[in-house]
């Protein structure tokens, strides 16, 4: 148990030795990490090793079976010999080819299925990884947005001190601008909690020992444009893995069906024996065939036809839930779209010239602090806004990016 810890605490010193070198984190790290670390990694890597188990136990043959008997023979009649009585036997259960083709390609179908999983279940966590990874770039451009914000109403706040001290403004106009610079404060405040509930989603995610102070690096902007959305369609339909493992499940299904078709036969067990007797020996050879009268298999053959049904039924239940997933998730990229190029065009601009008027108008007592303030507080739900519109358009992007398969690359 020493040793463990000891190599526990060595793998973790050198983690933080290689993460603080490659420190700030990006995306790309990130996704690195999660590949690495992830446990529902690791646990698809272990469904697939247990279906790669299962072909070896599928072409495996049944062993064969060894009896020996040993005991003395008394004497009953005059004409019987006693002495020592050995028997030896032998008996091999035989397969059927048709059995042992179809319980092998039931195996090899798991394996692929389990292959599929793998791939849905790396495609999960990197689209979870992207969605954390960019709501910790949201939540951090908010703090910086609350943080000027904060730095506009203390200028403004300084200023008009000035102004009362002087005698220029009334001090209500100075415990205006006090209550407007608490309020700025409970905004950096909550975003800086937002921040660390999205940095703690992002560990989550991507299961790695990542350092207490998080860096992460990148942008929201982004500048891709989607095919329409009957081709994402195809696409999806092509190469998610989600829906391949169902289509996958129909077959293992099916070839379980056959398994349980090729069972109905009997199949024969190869007998052979040997017995010594004090006076007289001999050898005997056999088939052992059972006879299917009470038993013919109609219970598990019935199970596996459920098991089909219910295998179709799931692949029609993805194919919906994928379909309408895409579906929103192409909506809401249409829409986020639009409000960001209008935020872009001209809202933003529109809100920082308005702030930059009621500034100047109060800077030559031609307006009060309210107009001011109201002018911040439209230009600070303006960028807010934009940078929700931003993120909206990101996640929607990530959603359907996962949904076409386009992070694994076309599959078979």
């Amino acid at each position: 148990m020493r040793i463990f810890s000891l190599l526990a605490f060595t793998a973790g010193i050198l983690f933080r030795a290689a993460f603080a070198a490659d420190d700030p984190l990006t995306l790309e790290r990130a996704l690195e990490l999660a590949d690495q670390y992830s446990p529902q990694l690791r646990f698809a890597t272990a469904v697939s090793e247990g279906a790669e188990a299962a072909i070896v136990t599928a072409r495996a043959y049944p062993n064969p079976e060894f009896t020996t008997m040993v005991g003395p023979q008394y004497r009953r009649m005059p004409s019987a010999e006693p002495g020592l009585l050995q028997h030896y036997s032998v008996t091999q259960p035989l397969e059927l080819p048709s059995l042992r083709k179809t319980r092998i390609s039931a195996a090899e179908q798991g394996r692929k299925s389990s292959e599929y999983g793998q791939l849905e279940a790396r495609l999960g966590v990197r689209t979870g990884v992207k969605q954390a990874f960019y709501l910790v770039l949201r939540r951090k451009s908010e703090i910086g947005l609350a943080r000027e914000n904060l730095r506009l109403v203390e200028d403004l706040r300084r200023r008009i001190l000035v102004q009362v001290n002087v005698g220029e403004a009334a001090r209500l106009e100075l415990t205006r601008a006090d209550a407007e610079v608490a309020t700025a404060q409970t905004f950096v405040n909550s975003a800086h909690l937002r921040f660390l509930n999205a940095v703690a989603s992002l560990r989550t995610a991507v299961s790695a020992p990542l350092p207490p102070n998080v860096d992460a690096r990148g942008a929201l902007q982004i500048s891709i444009h989607l095919p329409p959305l009957d081709v994402l369609q195809k696409e999806m339909m092509a190469h998610h893995p989600g829906l391949s493992l169902a289509r996958s499940e129909i077959e293992r299904a099916q070839r379980r069906l056959n398994t349980e078709f090729a069972l109905r036969k009997p199949q024969p067990s190869l007998y052979a024996e040997w017995e010594r007797q004090p006076d007289l020996g001999f050898y005997r050879f056999g088939v052992s065939l059972p006879i299917p009268v009470w038993n013919k298999r109609e219970g598990p053959i019935s199970e596996a036809v459920a098991g089909l049904n219910q295998a179709r039924a799931y692949a029609e239940m993805r194919r919906i839930e994928l379909t309408a997933a895409l579906e929103r998730a192409y909506g809401q990229y249409e829409v986020a779209g639009q409000q960001v190029a209008s935020y872009e065009k001209g809202v933003l601009k529109e809100a920082e010239a308005a702030l930059q008027a009621a500034e100047a108008a109060f800077k030559f007592g031609e307006r009060g602090i309210i107009e001011v303030l109201d002018a911040q507080r439209v230009l600070r739900t303006v960028r807010s806004d934009f940078v929700t519109a931003q993120f909206d358009l990101q996640a929607a992007l990530i959603d359907v990016e996962g949904l076409r398969a386009a992070d694994l690359g076309k599959q078979p």
